[in-house]
């Protein structure tokens, strides 16, 4: 479903967790402020930058666009989709998750966003993704806006990740009323094999 791991502190006990539920062959991805030091052994695959952002309030996009509920039935077009707009991770179990919506040209599917992290009063907005073709139509908007009313109306707060240097998206978000809580770095470890 999704790659996230939670520990409450980084030390000793919480690294050989984190190595037990990667499971050999396995992964742990970490999201936080700050940097911090792996132990020897462990693999640092992926690290990136970016900004946690939260609505402040929510102002509607111009344009309109038909959407509907995504479906497991719908995980091929929503896999190959996430693979052209690459908006972070996603599995095919992850709509799962919930909330999900598309938006269709045709049979082909052009963008997508849905719900992820839940927490107590938070909700995160996720796998924000338009196809290439489909770009300035402003879908995406529609969709992240789609999605953070109905968490809004549900009296949670939503929240997304934007990966740094990622200007254009930034730009949408902040003119649906989002804002930057705080920058964030996303770490995907690897385990030694011997601890997995």
């Amino acid at each position: 479903m999704s790659p996230f791991f939670a520990v409450e502190a980084l030390d000793d006990g919480a690294w050989e967790d984190l190595a037990a539920l990667a499971g050999p062959g396995g992964a742990a991805l970490l999201v936080g402020p700050g940097r911090y030091d792996i132990p020897t052994g462990w693999r640092d695959v992926l690290t990136l930058e970016g900004a946690q952002m939260v609505a402040e309030r929510l102002v509607a996009p111009p344009g309109d666009a038909t959407i509907r509920p995504l479906t497991t039935s719908d995980v091929p077009a929503m896999l190959g989709l996430i693979e052209l707009a690459r908006p972070g991770p996603f599995s095919a179990g992850t709509v799962e998750l919930g909330g999900y919506v598309g938006v269709f040209d045709g049979d082909d599917l052009v963008a997508m966003a849905g719900e992820r992290m839940r927490f107590t009063g938070w909700t995160e907005v996720s796998a924000v993704a338009t196809h290439p073709d489909a770009r300035r139509r402003g879908l995406g908007a529609f969709l992240t806006h789609h999605v953070a009313r109905r968490i809004a109306a549900d009296d949670r707060t939503p929240f997304l990740h934007v990966a740094a240097g990622n200007d254009a998206a930034q730009r949408v978000y902040e003119r649906l009323g989002f804002v930057t809580r705080r920058m964030m770095t996303f770490r995907l470890l690897r385990p030694p094999a011997e601890m997995a």
